[in-house]
């Protein structure tokens, strides 16, 4: 059967066919699901996370950097029904299997994915046009860690493509001012991140340590910034997943939606 065509399913969803090394997992929120490829790049508990911090105005417009499978781009959809996502993906396979995933959910006229280099996105789809930019950028620097042996994993973990400097710069054509960007990053290089943004006047104001437990330092930090803004930065709780007898914390549980 031709991988392209949907077929239809029990609860009304229209479904393309999984390809024969892919499977299909369900993202345990209003019924969506997204197809995953087992020993490619798959999605993590940092772009869940990313999702639930971001914060979108009403009828949002949303560029999704680097989007992956689009497991972001779903889930914001998911989350602010009224928001338009483009999801911005420049490795043709992943491209191709978000937009499967994008069908399968009924998203097609909310979510929007281009394959192109997301460098090329302000021009191709419009500066100044966005409300909010979110990117979940690749954590190692080319030469700090030992690179995936995968092409897939090691673009989606690596800049060995992308710098933190392009991606700020990428968002600043892209958002109105006074929009946000909005991105999850590794503790150690927070800074980095944070100095690429004021750089492209992003300026951050909210930010949100991720903690294994509460005795564990942060590993991950939640990062947001307007474009324009002021100086004033906001420190919200930490975000403590597990208890400290390894039970998931009730905002881990909330979050997966399993309250």
């Amino acid at each position: 059967m031709n991988s392209s065509v949907p077929s239809p399913i029990s609860d009304g969803i229209a479904e393309p066919v999984a390809r024969a090394d892919e499977c299909v997992c369900d993202l345990q929120c209003e019924g969506f699901r997204i197809l995953q490829k087992p020993g490619a790049f798959r999605f993590g508990t940092d772009a869940v996370l990313l999702s639930d911090f971001v914060t979108l105005k009403r009828n949002a417009r949303v560029a999704d950097l680097g989007a992956g499978t689009g497991i972001i781009a779903i889930l914001l959809a998911a989350h602010h029904p009224g928001s338009v996502i483009d999801a911005v993906e420049i490795q043709p396979d992943m491209a191709d299997m978000a937009a499967r995933s994008v069908r399968m959910n009924g998203l097609e006229t909310r979510v929007r994915v281009h394959p192109m280099d997301m460098r090329d996105a302000p021009e191709k789809l419009g500066n100044g046009r966005y409300d909010a930019v979110v990117c979940n950028p690749p954590y190692f620097k080319a030469g700090a860690a030992l690179l995936s042996q995968s092409e897939n994993k090691r673009i989606s973990r690596h800049d060995v493509s992308i710098t933190l400097d392009e991606i700020c710069r990428t968002a600043n054509r892209l958002l109105k001012s006074g929009g946000r960007f909005s991105a999850v990053f590794p503790a150690q290089r927070v800074f980095e991140l944070m100095t690429a943004m004021e750089r492209f006047r992003l300026s951050p104001k909210r930010i949100r340590c991720v903690q294994h437990t509460a005795a564990h330092a942060p590993g991950l930090m939640l990062v947001d910034g307007v474009k324009d803004g002021g100086a004033q930065l906001h420190w919200l709780p930490p975000l403590v997943l597990r208890n400290e007898n390894d039970t998931p914390t009730d905002e881990w549980k909330r979050i997966y939606g399993e309250n």
